[in-house]
């Protein structure tokens, strides 16, 4: 019952691993935060501005890879994809573009396409652990879960402690039920310095979903600008009322009680 939503987290982190460090301040004169730190304003704008730059530049690499990133961010899955399409059409044999273009695919359903995207961009002698990380991901939504720890554990060997492999590896744990081990990866995800917002997200929705609501709600909102709060907790919400467990959690916490 909780595959469905747990995977559209999963694909959502391993959009961010490779891309997730990247700013949109080089492309205008304007300093930005991270993308994964943006609040939905200032994804908006984001939008528009670099939406505008590929207007004018659509052959440009970095351009294309950059708005794709934020059209995923924004939800519109389907535009980034075509994106995407074209920046690997261009450059048929850039690791860095087929890995964002696997993202792509992936997130816009395409999943073993997507698959095999990744895969193409990996070496095996020098392997990535952004792209063992995002194709566990997409083993994780295959079903495919012990092929998809692995690939997080092989990502880890090579980057130890990274927080959106460590996170992906947690969020495999919610897919199969096991909420306790998931919140233990997802907390040691939270510590690290490199963690993001969509980090606490996840950790917050598996407090969430063990009962503890008030937890889960200082998790998602706490140390945040006002806007990024509400958007955290609006996904909060969302994701929970699939679970039909938000009112029940809630209701329960108002009247004193506890859910198990």
């Amino acid at each position: 019952m909780m595959g469905a939503s747990a995977a559209t987290l999963m694909i959502a982190l391993a959009g961010c691993a490779t891309n997730g460090t990247m700013t949109t301040g080089s492309l205008g004169r304007r300093a930005a935060p991270r993308v994964s730190q943006m609040t939905p304003s200032q994804l908006a704008d984001a939008e528009r501005r670099i939406g505008a730059l590929y207007d004018q530049k659509p052959d440009d690499r970095r351009i294309g890879m950059s708005y794709a990133t934020i059209l995923r961010m924004t939800g519109d899955n389907d535009q980034a994809l075509a994106v995407m399409r074209q920046m690997a059409i261009k450059f048929p044999n850039d690791r860095e573009v087929l890995a964002a273009y696997g993202k792509a695919q992936a997130a816009a359903g395409q999943l073993e396409q997507a698959l095999s995207t990744i895969e193409r961009a990996q070496t095996p002698d020098r392997p990535d652990w952004r792209l063992l990380s995002a194709r566990g991901a997409i083993l994780d939504q295959l079903g495919r879960t012990d092929e998809a720890r692995n690939a997080y554990r092989k990502a880890l060997d090579i980057r130890p402690n990274e927080a959106s492999t460590l996170s992906n590896l947690g969020m495999s744990y919610v897919l199969t039920g096991d909420l306790q081990t998931a919140e233990s990866y997802l907390r040691k995800a939270a510590a690290q310095p490199d963690a993001d917002t969509r980090v606490r997200q996840n950790l917050a929705l598996v407090v969430g979903l063990q009962g503890r609501f008030k937890e889960a709600e200082r998790l998602a909102t706490e140390d945040l600008p006002k806007e990024q709060a509400e958007a955290n907790m609006a996904y909060l919400e969302k994701v929970l009322s699939q679970q039909n467990s938000w009112k029940k959690l809630s209701a329960s916490n108002k009247d004193g009680g506890k859910t198990g």
